[in-house]
């Protein structure tokens, strides 16, 4: 694009070529918008860090592990009074916080300040990429539109406030996610009938590896990431499944791949030499070696555990707290005789917090019998109710307010503020999912708009096989969520419907 055709479409707002890159479209968003989205979105995540500031069970081990390799240069905890090298958590956002706490000190607040610098820096790569996917003729204005609401989204801003790795996954994504858009949509625009010259072999290998090292960053810090390439893959094989293309789609999955597993070997070589064993991803369940883990517990509260507030009454209680009859639902229970086994398998366990292997194996065995007896209900029903939780939730979870809405007239009078932000968040929320469904709608023939839902469905289905239900897991998400939506308030042409076909 010429000098005079950049001056031409910033003075009259003539359409910008559909294969404009991201540099391109970050050229033409106005610096007004820019400086007052970015401004206004500092602000909001200064509010949270100043007056909401959230401190969880997870907060301690990052900050410990952090603070033993920044002063003992292990990777571990103290176990017994003794410093231990442990695996049990991805080595990443304590990398991440031991670098902070070496350049501004041992203070949360500054670590909170510099997740929210990366968490506007997440919101232009959100602006960019619904630049790239909306047609030519208003791609600025989705762009801009995308840029206002990722800066002013308070469930992404407010984990700013947050030592967690929420913010450093999604930043590391939303860039993943921009550069395989990018070599997708630069990969595509090469003729299948035409062999590729060795150089622009090279440029895509080299894009294709980028986007792999990226995710495998993101890996470092969120175990669950290579889900990216889960999604990525079959996008891929469908749009180049002609034998013309088959080269395109060897170099993305190959190089991919390659970039996956490079960032995974110094932390893979680690643990071969510290614990004597080959680790790339962290433990499931988050224990150390040789722990015992009740999954047949699991399972049994996987058949009906369906809210996020169970998860402090029974899952989080285990081997620390008893756990009470009347804190379990009606669903955990088809009959007055399960209940009574249920009981009587508390009651062992209340005794001395202990869940023994057969006390474990009694569980499992009520799992299986309830799968057996409703299989509809526990891998189709209890699945969707899950999703449903995850995704339809006023996202309040680090802010101090209940989350209750029931009843209604009474928790008015008791708690106006409380009540007014639970529904203001909730209806916000359904807000931007209608946005992003129609804005995936509209533009549903566009590859990339199908590797996005495909991306967001594929951690949502993995994230209710966990054995609990939190929301705060698909915040990664978000900056997809939040692109699609400014999609709709754009229309697709036949032009970029047909991008990678």
């Amino acid at each position: 694009m010429s000098a005079g055709t950049t001056s031409t479409f910033r003075n009259t707002s003539a359409p910008i070529h559909s294969r404009i890159d991201a540099l391109e479209i970050l050229r033409h968003l106005s610096y007004k918008h820019l400086v007052a989205a970015l401004s206004l979105g500092f602000a909001l995540r200064l509010f949270f860090v100043i007056h909401f500031p959230f401190y969880s069970g997870d907060t301690k081990f990052y900050d410990e592990l952090a603070r033993n390799l920044l002063d003992h240069k292990v990777y571990g905890l103290f176990v017994r009074g003794q410093l231990t090298p442990v695996d049990m958590r991805m080595p990443g956002y304590p990398v991440f916080l031991s670098g902070l706490y070496a350049v501004f000190g041992r203070s949360s607040k500054a670590v909170m300040f510099f997740q929210a610098f990366i968490d506007l820096l997440t919101c232009v790569l959100t602006a960019v990429i619904a630049g790239l996917i909306a047609p030519a003729a208003s791609k600025i204005r989705v762009c801009t539109i995308a840029l206002w609401m990722a800066a002013l989204c308070p469930f992404t801003a407010n984990y700013c406030a947050a030592l967690l790795t929420e913010v450093l996954a999604t930043f590391l994504t939303t860039l993943a996610v921009l550069l395989f858009l990018t070599a997708f949509s630069r990969a595509s625009t090469s003729s299948p009938s035409k062999p590729a010259d060795r150089r622009d072999l090279y440029s895509q290998a080299a894009s294709w590896l980028v986007t792999g090292i990226i995710v495998g960053v993101g890996t470092l810090v969120r175990p669950e990431t290579p889900l990216f390439l889960l999604a990525a893959g079959p996008i891929l094989a469908v749009c180049w499944r002609q034998r013309a293309n088959w080269t395109k789609l060897f170099l993305a999955v190959s190089w991919m791949s390659v970039g996956l597993i490079l960032p995974l070997l110094p932390w893979a070589a680690r643990n071969a030499r510290t614990l004597g064993r080959i680790e790339f991803l962290a433990p499931r369940y988050a224990q150390t070696y040789g722990d015992f883990i009740p999954r047949g517990f699991y399972s049994w509260t996987g058949t009906w555990m369906v809210r996020f507030k169970d998860a402090y009454l029974v899952t989080w209680k285990l081997g620390k707290e008893p756990i009470r009859m009347e804190d379990l639902p009606k669903a955990a229970f088809d009959s007055s005789l399960e209940r009574a086994r249920v009981k009587l398998l508390l009651d062992q366990y209340n005794s001395d917090l202990q869940m023994s292997p057969l006390l474990d194996h009694e569980f499992a065995t009520l799992a299986y019998e309830r799968k057996t007896r409703r299989p509809i209900r526990a891998y189709v029903e209890i699945p969707l109710e899950r999703m449903c939780a995850i995704w339809f939730t006023p996202r309040i979870v680090l802010l101090p307010y209940s989350g209750k809405l029931w009843p209604p007239k009474e928790m008015w009078r008791n708690d106006r503020t409380d009540f007014a932000t639970t529904i203001g968040f909730g209806i916000l929320n359904f807000m931007y999912l209608v946005l992003a469904a129609i804005g995936a709608w509209r533009f549903r023939k566009q590859p990339l708009v199908a590797f996005l839902v495909a991306l967001v469905l594929i951690r949502t289905v993995f994230l209710t096989q966990l054995q609990t239900v939190e929301p705060r897991y698909v915040i990664v998400c978000y900056p997809v969520i939040l692109a699609l939506g400014a999609l709709a308030w754009s229309q697709p042409t036949k032009r970029s419907s047909a991008l990678g076909n």
